[in-house]
């Protein structure tokens, strides 16, 4: 459908919390027969809306945390199965977050789970969805002092302003009741709710070494998975191959100088 200048200026109007002036400005103009310059002023607030949505844009990235260079345009979506190109390029529109589904990487150390999460992420914040990245240990201990010091549910009411918690290396825990109890509390208090995107090498058959017992470990998991997209990093450790290629590089040049040498 089609929007007029008239519907867009009105609409602005209650976006930049203008309520007269999107009553009173379009009548107004065309009462006083300056109703063509209606499409200047509609340039202008759009002007407006777009510096508004970057700047709040980059206050989002900010309080996001998101680990540096790991953005979107640098994922090689070529390295992947054509399966998980395909999730993550889905999950790239950002539809998952208005349904509050979950999103679990799985994969052995170093096949780019974190920076496939944390593009994502950050195509998140582009859209006006706000996001928080952090590795899980670190939460953890930091709703661990919250409760020893009686402000948990002030720390979730915190967290619970981000439409998307990113746990970076789930099970990278010291393993210990308390750590899967504030952990586990977390998960329950986001469910249905609001999103949370996992990366972890661990798979769920092991997560009962995180959560302590068979009844949470299946808790937990149930609250996770019910509304999830499971994606599987099923490939090659990113750093080991470009040490090889490095290698590649170096052992002729390290050959070419020891006959150089040799030859002195």
């Amino acid at each position: 459908m089609t929007v007029t200048v008239q519907e867009r200026i009105r609409s602005l109007c209650s976006e930049f919390r203008l309520p007269t002036i999107g009553a009173e400005v379009v009548d107004r103009f065309q009462a006083a027969e300056h109703g063509s310059a209606l499409k200047t002023l509609l340039a202008v607030m759009e002007l407006e809306a777009s510096d508004r949505h970057q700047r709040r844009v980059e206050r989002m990235r900010r309080a996001a945390k998101l680990p540096a260079g790991k953005i979107w345009e640098e994922l090689d979506l070529s390295r992947f199965p054509v399966k998980l190109q395909q999730q993550l390029e889905e999950l790239a529109t950002g539809e998952f977050v208005d349904q509050a589904t979950n999103v679990l990487a799985f994969g052995l150390p170093g096949t780019g789970k974190t920076h496939a999460m944390a593009a994502l992420a950050d195509r998140i914040i582009e859209q006006g969805r706000s996001v928080y990245f952090v590795p899980t240990y670190q939460l953890v201990q930091d709703l661990l002092a919250a409760k020893r010091d009686l402000e948990l549910p002030r720390a979730l009411r915190k967290l619970d302003r981000f439409d998307v918690l990113v746990l970076d290396d789930l099970g990278y825990l010291k393993q210990r009741a308390n750590e899967a109890e504030v952990l586990f509390t977390l998960i329950a208090e986001r469910y249905e709710r609001r999103s949370i995107m996992i990366t972890s090498n661990m798979v769920f058959s092991q997560w009962e070494e995180i959560f302590q017992s068979p009844m949470a470990t299946a808790a937990a998991i149930d609250r996770i998975v019910h509304h999830s997209v499971i994606t599987e990093f099923d490939v090659p450790s990113y750093r080991t191959a470009v040490a090889q290629e490095d290698a590649k590089t170096t052992a002729p040049r390290k050959q070419r100088m020891s006959k150089k040498h040799n030859r002195k």
